[in-house]
């Protein structure tokens, strides 16, 4: 006889068996690397409880968010989902959204965003996919920086040189996430951790814009970059340097995730030749407080995006 459920939120007596559930869906540490730095992480954690033990979990964080409209949506983020082998296909799963967006209703979030491989798991509980589209294609053949320019490999990593960065760049972008002191302090340095490779470029010294890239054998994916507004030339600079560098180590295929943004499409001729579109499925939201056209509007907006680095 199957021992009874219980759906509620953790405590810290769950944490081995949250854990051990976790490990058995996950292989990045970071899931509760940066779990454990949420304070208020066990009030929205939800979990389904068998014979004393942990069998499957659903938590989120609120994030702030960028609406189409130049304001900023408070956010439920759900993460670190999963369901140990021998307990699932028996709605464990729907049920913890459930107890999710009731907690994210309760503080306010206007709306709910995910990300993951298997957007069949969340369609009954009212989420729905939206496409997100980016260039890729054979690097470009690289070309010499102009005069006062260089781009180099930074390590450690400056975050706090880069954040005013990102932040200007991306102040009206929607669907992208208001970084905050820990967000820099945290959740970014562990996305972008080596071997992602960060390329900073400067003008006469100074910071213009930055770049990560993560190489692999054949291939070089950017998953970011950003550049001062009025230093446009430094994302030239910096898709340059990353052509160069593909033709150097022979990578013949360059994904840049990157969104449909002025600046970066007057200077994608420096990185790709010839690109062609790519449609990233695995985003997904939920309406909350909002009306399901404020969603819409998001993330068909044009130059919306979500940088891999504001993942959960």
């Amino acid at each position: 006889m199957t021992a009874p459920v219980e759906y509620r939120s953790a405590t810290p007596a769950d944490v081995p068996s949250l854990y051990a559930t976790w490990a058995e869906a996950f292989t990045d540490a970071h899931v509760t690397g940066l779990y454990a730095h949420d304070r208020d992480r066990f009030r929205r954690t939800f979990v389904a409880v068998e014979a004393g033990a942990v069998v499957a979990a659903a938590y989120y964080l609120p994030r702030r968010v960028r609406d189409a409209a130049g304001g900023v949506d408070l956010v439920g983020g759900i993460a670190n989902v999963a369901t140990r082998v021998q307990a699932r296909g028996r709605g464990h799963i729907r049920r913890l959204l459930d107890l999710a967006v009731a907690a994210m209703a309760a503080d306010g979030c206007a709306w709910s965003l995910l990300f993951t491989g298997t957007p069949g798991v969340y369609l009954s509980s009212g989420y729905r996919t939206f496409t997100l589209r980016h260039p890729s294609g054979r690097p470009a053949a690289g070309v010499p920086l102009p005069p006062d320019w260089t781009v180099r490999a930074q390590s450690p990593v400056d975050w706090a040189e880069l954040a005013p960065v990102h932040e200007s760049f991306n102040a009206h972008r929607p669907l992208s996430t208001v970084r905050d002191a820990d967000d820099w302090r945290l959740r970014v340095p562990v996305w972008y951790a080596p071997p992602t490779e960060m390329l900073v470029a400067r003008h006469r010294g100074r910071t213009a814009g930055y770049l990560a890239a993560q190489w692999s054998p054949g291939r070089v994916r950017v998953v970011e970059s950003a550049a001062w507004p009025d230093r446009p030339e430094a994302l030239r600079a910096l898709f340059s340097a990353v052509a160069r560098t593909a033709a150097e180590r022979g990578v013949g295929h360059c994904v840049a995730r990157l969104p449909a943004d002025p600046a970066i499409e007057a200077a994608l001729p420096c990185l790709l030749a010839d690109p062609v579109t790519e449609a990233d499925t695995t985003g997904m939201v939920r309406p909350i407080h909002a009306a399901p056209d404020h969603l819409a509007a998001i993330t068909g907006a044009a130059g919306a995006f979500h940088w891999p680095a504001d993942y959960l």
